[in-house]
């Protein structure tokens, strides 16, 4: 039976919806169903699969596993928790292939898909771009293969844990606040800290996807005001938080200011570039000029990429790089790790270089030349629209000869420093970001970025 998705949840690099407007269970099983489809088709037949805390997740868990048994594949249900446990499971079965039912920082009432294949199979990695525009040709062909399946349900939690503490080394005890942000992660970090050293407070561990007391997405300051508040009154060493499914981190010093990610990675860049000189680093069009300034003068080579967790992943695959990183808090260790984004990892060996290098994470953030910078900018706009506009913006751009990087949307490069546009592949929004030497250059900067969307008929109501 074929199968037509909405056009506007194929996403570059998964398939996210609204439940109940774009976005329903009958989508699940279709997408089992090509998937499997594609794992049996490049030589596999084994899946895992995981879900997320949201409301609906477990029904759409279970559409998807019907679709997948339907193609003969055999599904391990590893349950409720986080994305990268989902993904430490298909390392740890050596299975053909991976899916997890998460809306990762969306809203409450949306939800998603992130896929996929293990490296061993024919066109291996993540699933994106081509290949999620397959998938949906292959439902809409109703082309899928058809075999009897079975499916089972299994745990891989204590495994997973013991794996995140495998690169943890003891040294000086530190105070640490979590902020779980009733994201998947609750459960496996009260597991984990159980087994670290030193003084742990979570908050918010309970899993719930109605979010009730803050949004799991650190990328805006305002989800962390509990976080920085607890690391005050706790006089804690600093305080790490998670989006829904966290595969994001979101970090706090001991003065209660927020680490950014591109910050993050230039810490964990000191420590790579130690074991692995002259390594490739890779960072989002959104870092600060700072990172990878940085990683040059480390010794390492400093690459900019597109924005998008399946995107940096492949672009580590090409170039061999043990770290990557994107501004939103996605962390990728491949110097001891697997290469995908775990933010709990990532977590686990900010503690390890703070208690070894005896430099607290505010001493760190010091180290590091200050610019004037605004966080990610976002700017509702239609979903048909937001890539034309970016379009519109590039060719006024080039009309005048400006100092344009189009790696993804435009970052342009002024005598003030930078600012970027580019449409989410995630969302129905623009986002921008500026950085400049002073304040009064970060105000020109995004006075040029309010100029080029007034000039495409977008109305802003910030910056």
């Amino acid at each position: 039976m074929s199968h037509i998705f909405n056009p506007t949840i194929i996403r570059e690099y998964d398939i996210r919806g609204t439940v109940g407007a774009n976005l329903n269970p009958v989508d699940a099983s279709a997408l089992g169903r090509a998937f499997g489809t594609m794992v049996a088709r490049a030589g596999g037949d084994h899946v895992m699969v995981g879900y997320d805390g949201r409301t609906h997740s477990p029904e759409f868990e279970a559409a998807l596993v019907e679709g997948l048994v339907s193609t003969g594949m055999k599904v391990d249900r590893v349950g409720l928790g986080p994305t990268p446990m989902l993904y430490f499971a298909v390392h740890h079965a050596n299975a053909s292939a991976g899916i997890m039912v998460t809306g990762s920082h969306n809203p409450p009432d949306q939800n998603g898909f992130k896929m996929l294949i293990a490296k061993h199979l024919p066109g291996g990695g993540p699933i994106y771009g081509d290949a999620i525009k397959k998938l949906a040709s292959l439902a809409a062909q109703g082309d899928f293969v058809a075999g009897k399946g079975s499916s089972k349900k299994i745990d891989v939690r204590d495994a997973y844990v013991q794996r995140l503490l495998r690169d943890f080394r003891r040294s000086q005890p530190l105070k640490m606040v979590w902020d779980c942000g009733n994201g998947a992660a609750g459960e496996i970090i009260a597991r984990l800290t159980s087994k670290l050293p030193g003084q742990h407070k979570i908050l918010f561990p309970e899993i719930d996807g109605r979010f009730p007391n803050h949004h799991a997405d650190p990328t805006v300051p305002e989800n962390l005001q509990d976080l920085i508040k607890t690391v005050k009154a706790e006089r804690a060493d600093f305080g790490v938080a998670f989006d829904g499914d966290a595969d994001r981190i979101g970090a706090v010093d001991g003065q209660g200011r927020i680490v950014a990610g591109d910050q993050l990675l230039a810490i964990f860049a000191s420590e790579v570039l130690k074991t692995r000189p002259g390594a490739t680093i890779i960072a989002d069009v959104k870092a600060s000029q700072v990172l990878f300034d940085e990683v040059a003068k480390l010794g390492g080579k400093p690459v900019m990429w597109k924005t998008g967790h399946s995107l940096i992943k492949a672009k580590m695959a090409e170039t061999k790089s043990p770290l990557a990183g994107e501004m939103s808090g996605h962390i990728f260790f491949a110097d001891t790790y697997y290469g995908y984004d775990d933010a709990i990892y990532a977590a686990v060996r900010l503690l390890t270089l703070l208690g070894e290098s005896g430099k607290s994470l505010a001493q760190w953030r010091d180290g590091l030349p200050e610019t004037f910078s605004t966080p990610e900018l976002r700017f509702p706009v239609d979903e048909k629209r937001k890539f034309v506009i970016v379009d519109e913006i590039k060719s006024r751009l080039n009309a005048k000869r400006a100092e344009v990087n189009d790696t993804d949307g435009v970052r342009v490069l002024t005598e003030d420093g930078w600012w970027l546009l580019r449409a989410s592949n995630t969302q129905a929004v623009l986002v921008a970001r500026a950085e400049s030497q002073s304040q009064p250059g970060l105000a020109r900067l995004k006075a040029q970025i309010a100029d080029q969307l007034s000039a495409s008929g977008l109305t802003l109501s910030q910056l």
